[in-house]
This record gives C-alpha cells, sequence and structure tokens, in this order.
C-alpha cells in the first residue's frame, strides 16, 4: 500500500505544470524570428457603405528595421514604419509622414503587435491574453486619451506569429487586417534589405 502511494505522489510530481501563457511568453515568442513576411488582406468596414473597401499587399518585418508594408492592390504604395515614424515611398525617396492620425496610430500599433512589444502596448492599452503559446487571443483596451478618442478596443489572434487583427473605432468603423500565410525566416534578402532603405 504505501509503495501504490509513493508511486502514486511520484507520478504526479513528474507531470509538467500547466502553466497560464503569458504576455512575456508572448512577447518573446513573437520576438524570436529576425524576419517575418507575407501576404496581407485589409478589410475597411464603414459605416456608410454596404461592403467594405479591401487592399491587399505583402509586409515584411526586419527586427532590426522596423516594418515595410507594400500596399499593391486597388493601388500600389509602400511604407515604412520604424522608430523614427512612418515614411512613404516617393520618386524622390522615403518621405517621413506626419504622425497624428488615425494611420499613423495603426501603423505604430502594427509594428509593436508583430513585433511582441508588449510594454510598448501596455503604455497605451490595458492588455488581456487568453488561450495558449499555439492558439492565444489578446485584446487591447486604450486607456490613453488620445487613443480612447480613436478606439473602442482592439482584438488580435494568432499562434507562432501574428494571423488576425482586427480594431474596433468608437464611431464603429472597422479595420480587419488577416495574414494568414505568413513565415518566420532568419535574415532579409538582398532585395528587401535594399527595400528598407531606398
Amino acid at each position: 500500500m504505501k509503495l501504490r502511494c509513493w508511486l502514486g505522489l511520484l507520478l504526479v510530481a513528474c507531470l509538467p505544470t500547466a502553466e497560464a501563457f503569458d504576455l512575456d511568453q508572448l512577447g518573446a515568442q513573437l520576438a524570436k524570428p529576425a524576419v517575418v513576411r507575407g501576404p496581407f488582406i485589409q478589410e475597411k468596414h464603414l459605416r456608410a457603405l454596404p461592403q467594405p473597401l479591401t487592399s491587399k499587399g505583402e509586409f515584411i518585418l526586419g527586427r532590426e528595421l522596423g516594418l515595410l508594408w507594400q500596399l499593391r492592390s486597388p493601388l500600389t504604395q509602400d511604407y515604412r514604419i520604424d522608430a523614427s515614424g512612418i515614411a512613404r515611398r516617393t520618386a524622390q525617396g522615403w518621405q517621413l509622414q506626419p504622425g497624428q492620425d488615425v494611420a499613423a496610430q495603426q501603423s505604430r500599433l502594427f509594428l509593436a503587435v508583430l513585433q511582441g512589444d508588449h510594454s510598448g502596448l501596455a503604455r497605451d492599452f490595458a492588455l488581456q491574453l487568453s488561450g495558449s503559446a499555439e492558439a492565444w487571443q489578446l485584446t487591447l483596451v486604450p486607456h490613453s486619451l488620445l487613443l480612447k478618442q480613436i478606439f473602442s478596443h482592439i482584438r488580435i489572434d494568432g499562434g507562432a506569429l501574428v494571423q488576425r487583427i482586427e480594431l474596433v473605432e468608437t464611431q464603429g468603423d472597422r479595420t480587419l487586417m488577416r495574414m494568414p500565410d505568413s513565415q518566420a525566416g532568419v535574415a532579409l534578402d538582398e532585395q528587401e534589405r535594399a527595400a528598407f532603405v531606398d
């Protein structure tokens, strides 16, 4: 009888403990790849329109360089988002854009989310994480005055990488960003690196 009890206790002691998936683990998981690239589909749902405005393109996230957002449909336009702000590619090169509008706030948010920078997000949002490393959901509720005027809440879903971002605005409009085929990489190729600086 005693042997059976000891074996039972030993078995329980050897079982892996179920730990909750937390923000630090999520941040480490998303920050791990040196490069993330893939297509995106963005749907802008406006209250005044029966159908969403859809745009498509590709993105490249370089851990050291920032985020390259390459819009390909319905028009072609490249944006670069990094520590210095948001720049738009023109015939004369990259032009830094004014940074106080909704698009600027969204772009900074995308960069923080894709990089796994939850400490940066926590400055402006209350963060609520649920799920596991393989399937998680992060809800952001703004507490800064500026963002409260723009967003009701933001919901981010993912696994190894971010797969979906939904921004719900206070006026009822919402933006849905899907990145279903993102791939992690170890380095930018020569063409991608050049695209960040040209």
